[in-house]
């Protein structure tokens, strides 16, 4: 079962931490993964993805620009409909928006009809109500919840189209 980890990264950052939820997802039997930034995308490849998982650096409290640009323009010829989405942000403080970013990323995922995942409270600690978020300085602690969430992400996505 083929998902994209699509990303926009200035510094790194988000690259890295998309490629944490990669590792968690390719502990899954069954799952394959591919991690792009959005000007290196595989378009066959999302195309045959069932699931897609978007990241950003958090920028003015809100998903970058080129990531809104994305799904403003380039997003819809990748038929998105149908497919589950999930989203992880990178910021530079604990409140600086990180959770809007988020939740505007799944706001979009929905616009184009995608299904959206979030493993909430039900899989316990680490609980994740919307996606992950990784702080800036302290981001590697985080290394194990986006491991943890790419792990449930993919399941998830096995269990609906497996």
């Amino acid at each position: 079962m083929k998902i994209t980890v699509l990303y926009y990264s200035k510094t790194g950052t988000t690259k890295e931490m998309g490629e944490k939820i990669a590792e968690g997802i390719k502990s899954v039997e069954g799952a394959e993964v591919k991690v792009f930034s959005l000007d290196e995308v595989d378009e066959a490849w999302i195309m045959e993805s069932k699931a897609v998982i978007m990241g950003t650096p958090v920028y003015m409290a809100d998903m970058c620009g080129a990531m809104k640009m994305w799904f403003e323009t380039t997003g819809k010829k990748y038929k998105l409909a149908g497919k589950i989405g999930g989203a992880f942000a990178t910021a530079d403080y604990i409140h600086g928006g990180g959770d809007i970013s988020v939740q505007n990323i799944l706001k979009n995922m929905m616009v184009y009809g995608m299904l959206t995942y979030s493993g909430g409270g039900s899989y316990g600690k680490p609980v994740i109500h919307l996606g992950p978020v990784a702080i800036k300085g302290v981001h590697e602690e985080s290394y194990e919840t986006f491991n943890i969430y790419g792990e449930r992400f993919a399941k998830k996505v096995l269990e609906i189209f497996g």
